[in-house]
């Protein structure tokens, strides 16, 4: 029979993080960490069974990952394309300069600065005037496709 003693499983442990090191995947350490986990218990508990001290390294694996996931990953590691158009659409704002029909350009300004500029190049399907109040209705690159309100 094979006997698992507490420091194993602390090699184990310490193996499975450094290979975190050389496969960077960022999922091999939760397993490294569920092993130093299972060392510590059993240099606690020395005769856990085996089928136990498999069972707790799955579990404390899964745990570490999911509490990861759940708590720990950074929030603000997502990116950020596409989410200029859900910030500007349905904004309100002045026209500063006006156009003369469909093909021309005018400018907006906002009453806050939205997306870092409070004011902005829009455009329009019908002509705008100084001084009117229009809304977003979508984004072309820098560009603002308002209609009056």
């Amino acid at each position: 029979m094979i006997t698992i003693v507490w420091w194993h499983w602390l090699v184990l442990g310490l193996c499975l993080i450094g290979l975190e090191l050389v496969i960077p995947s960022f999922t091999i350490v939760w397993f490294g960490l569920g092993a130093l986990a299972v060392g510590l218990l059993m240099a606690l508990l020395p005769f856990t069974p085996l089928w136990l001290q498999g069972l707790i390294w799955a579990v404390a694996s899964v745990a570490f990952t999911l509490m990861w996931f759940k708590y720990l990953k950074p929030k603000n590691s997502m990116t950020h394309a596409g989410q200029s158009k859900e910030a500007i659409v349905g904004e309100t704002g002045i026209v500063i300069r006006g156009t003369a029909d469909s093909y021309t350009k005018g400018k907006v300004r906002f009453r806050i600065a939205i997306l870092g500029a409070d004011e902005w190049t829009c455009y329009a399907e019908e002509p705008l005037n100084v001084g009117e109040t229009v809304r977003v209705e979508d984004i072309e690159g820098q560009i603002l496709k308002v209609r009056k309100l």
